[in-house]
């Protein structure tokens, strides 16, 4: 695994333990570009890595110190998410320049950084999430290209397998909607219909990428009941 050290001065003291992996895309047109834009004071944006396409890993605040990159953000009934958290940023122009798939060279670092990064900290599979999972009002990203599955199967993540139940309706009541989203870790507070399938949309990139349209139908709510049944087994 080579990492390449690009230290950035927008880091502080955190204010809790490390127990979440936020995986993001750069969002910009080149890797350079993102880089020099999170080592930019005047910019007040950071993470503890970039991942760039062809797998090399580029560092840019220690573990121990509060990187910029989650803002305003949720998961599990905590906010403020970067104090807690390891923000990895993977090159990729997103869904604004040109989104396309990631390379099999930079999913291998990613999954090999993550690793390595559990291998020193105490983080629950189900604390590795996007910065669409903590930021779904705000961000799309890593997006549903990324693949999850592949890194679930690495051992990082969950991934919710089984069969398909199709695309027709779900089933659920948007009550009990709200209420396995919640359970997941998703910020469901007194959230409309359209803020339900806000939340939706975050779920499918992550979990049922191939469907993502914020509708409550079979297969998503299949996906989300073996999900609830991974996190209390």
């Amino acid at each position: 695994m080579k990492i390449v050290p690009q230290d950035s001065p927008n880091q502080d003291d955190r204010a809790g333990p490390i127990d979440v992996i936020i995986l993001h895309y750069t969002g910009m047109q080149s890797a350079r570009a993102a880089i020099d834009r999170l080592r930019d004071p005047a910019a007040r944006v950071s993470s503890h890595y970039v991942v760039d396409e062809d797998g090399t890993i580029y560092a840019l605040v220690p573990e121990p110190r509060r990187a910029w990159h989650a803002g305003v953000s949720f998961w599990r009934g905590r906010r403020g998410l970067n104090d807690f958290s390891i923000g990895i940023e993977i090159v990729n122009p997103g869904h604004e320049w040109g989104y396309r798939p990631f390379p099999p060279a930079q999913i291998d670092a990613v999954t090999a950084l993550c690793l390595d990064i559990l291998s020193r900290h105490d983080i629950p599979a189900r604390n590795i999430v996007g910065h669409s999972d903590v930021a779904p009002d705000r961000k799309q990203d890593p997006g549903e290209l990324f693949p999850w599955e592949a890194l679930a199967a690495a051992g990082v993540g969950l991934w919710p397998g089984g069969a398909d139940a199709g695309s027709g309706p779900g089933g659920w009541h948007a009550d009990r909607v709200r209420a396995g989203l919640a359970a997941v870790g998703y910020d469901v507070g007194d959230v409309s219909d359209a803020g339900l399938a806000t939340l939706l949309v975050a779920f499918q990139r992550h979990w049922r990428p191939e469907a993502v349209t914020g509708a409550a139908d079979a297969g998503t709510v299949a996906r989300l009941e073996r999900l609830l049944g991974l996190l209390a087994g």
